[in-house]
């Protein structure tokens, strides 16, 4: 048969959570509640305080945070994350019980910390939050005996048959004011804590059942034995100090032979008393905490981890120098990790036709953000950083050409003798002129002109002088130099003929020029033919405002735009004279007042005054 917590044979009694055997669990008290205030500093701030004798300790953060929890002693001293110094998870005793530290896995979990422990605390302890980030929420719960509850140490020593506190009787009627005394409300949350009343202890049976074996009477006890101690128990450690304690057997006291303990006064056997050993300390070793978060959802990513050397004294396990563990190689403190695998750009088709057939257009194609499954999935799932370009300008050459000049540098490329000046040339599409210009063509016009700013100074052997000014302000152009072949006599230099110089190498006398981007400037082409010959016509050409990669600008200055349209023939037309053509009669200007003159016969008879006539009318129609 079983044995039940009552030591009797066939008994089904059982510890209950109150630690009482055959209990019913109401002879203790549970305190629990959630701490949720809203905190605004960082750093510790107490949350709850578990008094002495609490047992069945539970406090867990509702979900994952970066905070911590924190324990510390009402004496000051710091047994969980104290001193602001995280310590790795595991067990620590504090408040003579051990408390197990759980902090679980920051990547694939989302539970938060928590501290256990069975009890009971021999002082009062305070929990702490460190705190980094919004409060999740803290639950925590503990048990606490009720008045006049039989100790579960004392029920775990009883020996059977032996009474509780003296008796084996039932006890008094329960105070149920004591137990309206003991509800708790738990003031973070509102709601009530649900705790257990408090009744009085020893509902154990009144009888013994039937099947007790009788508890058998030791010996008659006598002075020819006594306690002697033998030896001590193993040190409960093997460094960082231990404890021990010494061993007591029943010897007779003339052969020290050991015997039964029954021999002996049990009354009289000595308490062991706890012996310190192994006192010195444990060698350092790295406590290596867990990987983080991956820094990346996808791809190649990293995750950090904390390690810290850490040294075992007095069953805790505390923090010091690095240098303590120079003699073991530190473990990495950085890692690459990949969850999985990112999501691609994929180009699905080739670029379409420009839309245009000639300028400046646009063409498309399809680019499409495909999973490592070679699914389509939404655009954010791909780094929109590195998306290739699915539309574009595309250039079909001009419709229309003409050709864009400068004007002429104000520099010769020689300061003196011969030199260049010279101007931009650019053959660009013309989008606005009505001039009947079908293309550039062949007859592009010359960039450089010739200048002479008078004769050059002789110079010494194959002399080379001094660069000339660049032959423009900005922009590409040229420099010139003199080079000479002289020969040095007393006093002066002789110019000789460069022949005499010809076993020399000859210094380049030209060389290309860049001082400065030039900027915007204005082009024009050529002017169009005059509309007219004579009495006044115009012509017209196109200005355009070009940057120094001959693309469309707005920065030139309007007050130095050329113009596009000025007058010109404005001189009389002239008619050609026909020595043949007079007037036969005196009286011709009565023909033209009469307007006889669209007659042949009169127009032939009155030439001259007709054909003056007939000028005039024409110029007239002209300048309408």
């Amino acid at each position: 048969q079983s044995i039940g917590c009552d030591d009797y044979l066939g008994s089904d009694k059982v510890i209950d959570k109150c630690g009482i055997c055959g209990g019913d669990n109401t002879a203790c008290k549970v305190v629990s509640g959630v701490f949720k205030h809203t905190l605004t500093n960082l750093g510790y701030h107490k949350i709850v305080e578990i008094p002495e004798g609490a047992t069945k300790i539970n406090i867990t953060e509702m979900s994952k945070s970066n905070n911590y929890l924190a324990l510390r002693s009402r004496s000051g001293r710091s047994i969980i994350n104290g001193n602001w110094a995280i310590d790795r998870p595991g067990r620590y005793e504090g408040g003579g019980t051990m408390f197990t530290y759980k902090r679980p896995n920051e990547i694939s979990s989302t539970a938060g910390e928590s501290f256990l422990a069975d009890g009971p605390t021999n002082e009062v302890l305070d929990v702490y939050m460190i705190h980094q980030q919004p409060n999740p929420g803290i639950h925590y719960e503990y048990i606490i005996p009720g008045d006049n509850v039989i100790s579960p140490q004392l029920l775990a020593h009883r020996r059977p048959g032996e009474p509780l506190n003296g008796q084996l009787g039932m006890p008094e009627s329960t105070n149920h004011e004591d137990e309206d005394l003991h509800r708790e409300t738990d003031t973070l949350t509102g709601q009530s804590a649900g705790t257990f009343p408090v009744i009085q202890p020893g509902r154990f049976a009144s009888h013994q059942p039937e099947n007790q074996v009788p508890a058998v009477q030791p010996p008659r006890q006598n002075r020819e034995h006594n306690w002697k101690q033998i030896g001590k128990t193993e040190c409960t450690t093997t460094c960082g100090k231990g404890s021990q304690y010494p061993v007591f057997h029943c010897v007779n006291r003339i052969t020290h032979e050991e015997v039964s303990e029954s021999y002996c006064d049990s009354s009289t056997k000595p308490i062991p008393e706890e012996e310190a050993c192994n006192l010195f300390p444990c060698p350092a070793f790295w406590d290596i905490g867990e990987w983080s978060e991956c820094s990346k959802t996808c791809g190649l990513g990293m995750q950090h981890r904390q390690i810290l050397c850490r040294q075992m004294y007095a069953n805790r396990t505390l923090t010091v120098q690095q240098y303590r563990c120079h003699h073991l190689e530190k473990p990495e403190t950085t890692s690459t990790c990949q969850l999985k695998i990112c999501s691609e750009w994929q180009i699905r088709t080739e670029w379409t036709s420009c839309s245009v057939p000639c300028g400046v257009g646009q063409r498309t194609r399809d680019v499409k953000c495909v999973s490592n499954l070679g699914d389509i999935v939404d655009d954010e799932e791909c780094n929109m950083k590195l998306r290739p370009n699915d539309i574009e300008n595309c250039d079909m050459g001009p419709c229309a050409k003409s050709w864009f000049l400068t004007e002429w540098s104000d520099r010769c490329s020689a300061e003196c003798g011969d030199g260049v000046r010279t101007r931009s040339v650019v053959c660009m599409t013309n989008h606005v002129s009505s001039l009947p210009l079908e293309g550039c063509g062949n007859n592009r016009p010359s960039e450089t002109t010739p200048c002479n700013n008078g004769p050059c100074a002789g110079k010494v052997e194959w002399f080379a002088g001094g660069w000339t000014q660049c032959s423009t302000e900005c922009g590409s152009g040229t420099q010139q130099r003199e080079v000479i072949c002289v020969r040095k006599t007393e006093g002066n230099f002789d110019v000789l003929n460069p022949y005499e110089c010809s076993y020399l190498e000859k210094p380049p006398s030209q060389q290309s020029c860049y001082l400065k981007l030039c900027g915007s400037k204005w082009f024009y082409t050529e002017w169009s033919t005059c509309s007219k010959s004579c009495e006044g016509g115009f012509r017209v050409r196109e200005v355009r405002c070009l940057s120094d990669d001959m693309t469309a600008s707005t920065q030139c200055d309007p007050q130095l735009k050329p113009e596009e349209k000025e007058p010109c023939n404005t001189q009389d037309c002239i008619p050609e004279i026909d020595e043949n053509c007079k007037d036969k009669y005196y009286n011709c200007n009565v023909v033209v007042q009469a307007r006889l003159c669209v007659y042949t016969y009169y127009k032939t008879a009155c030439c001259a005054s007709c054909t003056r006539v007939a000028n005039r009318q024409s110029g007239f129609l002209g300048r309408r």
